[in-house]
């Protein structure tokens, strides 16, 4: 987790993801990244089906919105004391420069999710906020461009600003590849944790190794995590995880995403998609 990516757009939830990106660039001494998220024109051109025209968002308008995230960006990371990097353009290795985290602002990306799909490959982990249905929350376009275009995680910052990061962590294991891969990239978190717990519920579970398995081999690696297998109950799968989570004093969640289809959980549900509605915690998911 030594480079974290945060786009930066005006929503509710950013002074959160700002404090989830400073938790988790304090633990790993990470350099952080912020870039202005505009969505592309193609992206916001709502059509009048009746009427047969289309109006535009204004793009003075946007560009100053972009501004402005820039300049909450970089003040909240002067607030937190977090030292700008020396070279916006090019990383230093950590053993030429001082241990810690460092935040550079980077000007000018083009605009659309595209962008940050391609771009949020070179870096550790994505930070964005727990996407809502509201026009101040943040977009579900941007989460969904990130998962699934990056092939790296998204750390996901939920609405209110957690107090701390990754001292007990719950994996929600279903036995699936999605949530392997969320495991593996959250080894960093893992081998730093005071407790990890390894959490499975029947009936959520695919085809794959059991949460002792996981515990059993997480343990190979050095990492001490205690293992559930709970039964079917009254609650969903996704409910009993963010249940169980808080019972445990999860702060932080980790969970493979869209074990099933985006279709079928829109029209269903499933863990996914109840934790994007309700995790109150930090979620790092990988797809």
């Amino acid at each position: 987790m030594k480079t974290l990516l945060v786009p930066v757009a005006m929503h509710d939830a950013l002074p959160s993801v700002f404090e989830t990106t400073r938790l988790a660039a304090t633990r790993f001494g990470s350099l952080i990244e912020g870039v202005s998220l505009r969505p592309a024109l193609a992206e916001y051109v709502p059509v009048d089906m009746v009427g047969g025209m289309t109006w535009l968002r204004d793009e003075e308008a946007d560009i100053a919105e972009a501004e402005e995230a820039g300049s909450r960006f970089v003040a909240a990371m002067d607030a937190a004391g977090i030292p700008r990097h020396p070279r916006d353009g090019q990383c230093i290795p950590d053993r030429v420069m001082e241990a810690g985290p460092r935040y550079r602002w980077r000007q000018d990306v083009p605009t659309g999710d595209a962008f940050l799909g391609q771009y949020a490959r070179l870096f550790s982990a994505t930070v964005v906020g727990r996407p809502g249905a509201g026009d101040n929350a943040p977009r579900m376009t941007t989460f969904e461009t990130a998962l699934f275009e990056s092939g790296r995680p998204i750390l996901l910052a939920p609405p209110t600003a957690p107090t701390s990061l990754g001292e007990a962590v719950l994996i929600a294991w279903n036995g699936s590849t999605e949530t392997a891969r969320a495991v593996a990239f959250a080894t960093p978190f893992l081998r730093s944790a005071k407790k990890v717990m390894v959490l499975s519920v029947e009936g959520g579970m695919v085809p794959g190794p059991t949460a002792q398995d996981l515990a059993q081999a997480l343990a190979c690696e050095g990492v001490d995590a205690v293992h559930r297998a709970l039964p079917t109950g009254r609650r969903t799968p996704g409910e009993t995880f963010l249940a169980e989570a808080k019972e445990f004093g999860c702060d932080l969640l980790i969970k493979g995403a869209y074990t099933q289809s985006r279709l079928r959980q829109m029209i269903f549900g499933g863990v996914t998609s109840h934790v994007l509605a309700h995790a109150d915690m930090p979620v790092l998911m990988a797809h």
